[in-house]
């Protein structure tokens, strides 16, 4: 296992190393964010057996035997659209403190987010360029102004993920569970990649999208452009795609943000990376991560709905973003036909996870060869859920029933134990293999543990 640990220290403050078996890791300088400068130490860890790694006097111990049974978890929308940093810690992390306790329990071999680590749509308040952003934008902005919004845009990025750090529970598991991430639109701002192209290709919104991603990548990665490790599968970034493997088990998580526009998902580079992955053969469970629902019900009337009524085009964008819109239904059927072409491969089994809708499901869709499809949805690890309603609504909605590929219809299905096809309760998802055998469980906030779906 290539594992990297970031360090936040004040300017001027050196870091101790990092020790493993084998010596001392030195702790280099990453970043440097005003006051806060980032540090980062790359180390390797065995992939077939326990191991750890010690830190200013404290052991970290990795359940990183990846070889036989072991735990995941999934998590997304690690935050909320206003007032985020206000919160009182103990409410807005409590079900990290959950899956801390869980790690406790029996540890957790990686820790997989799904999408919107941080929700950094207030950053842009507070400078002339972007106060109004996206609904007015100045037209011909200075250079030296753009260079002092990159200034107020970075130190407010790295404010959010520095106060992630900070808080107990969390710090606690991340730095005792390597994490894979998957960024979503929050990540930079609410919408990135659906708003018009007048937003995002002007110089305030292409200063807003290379602040973001440099966070993304040093707080979320530990790394920088130009140095990415080789999970990913584009050196150069243009995408962040990325792929692991170990026995029995792949990773994928396709950046579904990065290329996107009104009119594509991704672009060739993405395309490209996912079809070959669809392409080779693997024994074993491969998990895709899509930051949002790939299995879902048919919300193009809902769309239509909301173009038409004009209090309701705002959220146009948050329709926009879904696989199901009309501006992406050949996108989303052709990666549909991706995801049948690797579960219909012999010996392997796809599982899809995805978050962002604040809500909890599953779905299925069947395949040529009468295979079943899997999605789990968990959204919502510290985002408070929207209303009941909102959950029945959807639900009735999945009833119409969704079919973008003939003869494989889509089915939103009830997660063991739960009335309702959507649930609205803050979750997690915990994911556990034992032989060859997979289970999920639910953990909700007030209603507990799911009883264990068999995949």
């Amino acid at each position: 296992m290539h594992l990297a640990a970031i360090f936040v220290a004040p300017a001027g403050q050196s870091v101790p190393p990092v020790c493993v078996d084998d010596g001392a890791v030195p702790v280099e300088p990453l970043l440097a964010y005003g006051s806060a400068h980032l540090w980062r130490a790359r180390f390797v860890r065995p992939a077939n057996a326990p191991s750890a790694y010690e830190w200013d006097g404290t052991r970290y111990d990795l359940a990183s035997d990846l070889s036989g049974d072991l735990r995941l978890a999934y998590a997304s929308c690690n935050g909320e659209e206003h007032g985020d940093m206000d919160r009182h810690e103990d409410e807005r992390n409590a079900m990290w403190a959950h899956l801390a306790a869980q790690h406790r329990e029996a540890p957790f071999a990686l820790l997989l987010h799904g999408g919107d680590q941080v929700y950094a749509d207030e950053a842009t308040q507070g400078h002339p360029l972007s106060e109004e952003w996206p609904d007015s934008l100045p037209r011909d902005p200075l250079p030296h102004d753009l260079d002092d919004l990159r200034v107020h845009l970075r130190e407010r990025f790295a404010a959010r993920y520095i106060a992630q750090l900070k808080h107990a529970d969390y710090a606690w598991l991340v730095a005792r569970v390597p994490s894979l991430a998957q960024w979503d639109d929050h990540d930079i701002c609410d919408g990135w990649g659906s708003l018009r192209r007048s937003r995002t290709y002007s110089p305030v919104g292409q200063v807003l999208f290379d602040v973001a991603k440099e966070a993304a990548l040093a707080f979320q990665h530990g790394t920088v452009a130009g140095d990415l490790p080789p999970r990913f599968a584009d050196p150069a970034g243009y995408h962040l795609n990325w792929a692991i493997e170990a026995p029995g088990l792949r990773l994928l998580g396709p950046d579904l943000r990065s290329e996107r526009t009104r009119r594509q998902v991704m672009d060739t580079g993405g395309w490209a990376d996912v079809e070959a992955h669809a392409g080779a053969v693997f024994e074993g469970r491969t998990l895709v991560m899509s930051s949002v629902p790939l299995l879902g019900p048919r919300l193009s009337i809902l769309e239509a709905l909301m173009v038409l009524t004009p209090k309701m085009q705002k959220y146009e964008d948050d329709l926009r973003d879904q696989w199901q819109s009309r501006a992406h239904r050949d996108s989303w059927r052709r990666m549909l036909r991706l995801m049948m072409q690797m579960q219909e491969q012999d010996g392997q089994d796809v599982t899809i996870l995805s978050g962002e809708i604040h809500l909890a499901t599953r779905a299925t869709m069947g395949t040529l060869n009468g295979q079943v499809l899997q999605q789990l949805v968990a959204s919502g690890i510290t985002h408070r859920p929207p209303p009941k309603a909102w959950a029945r609504t959807l639900g009735a909605l999945s009833r119409l029933g969704e079919a973008p590929l003939p003869g494989h219809r889509i089915r939103i299905r009830r997660i063991p134990g739960q009335k309702l096809r959507y649930v609205a309760e803050r979750n997690a998802l915990v994911l556990a293999r034992r032989g060859d055998q997979w289970q999920a469980v639910w953990h909700f906030e007030h209603s507990g543990p799911s009883p264990a779906l068999t995949l």
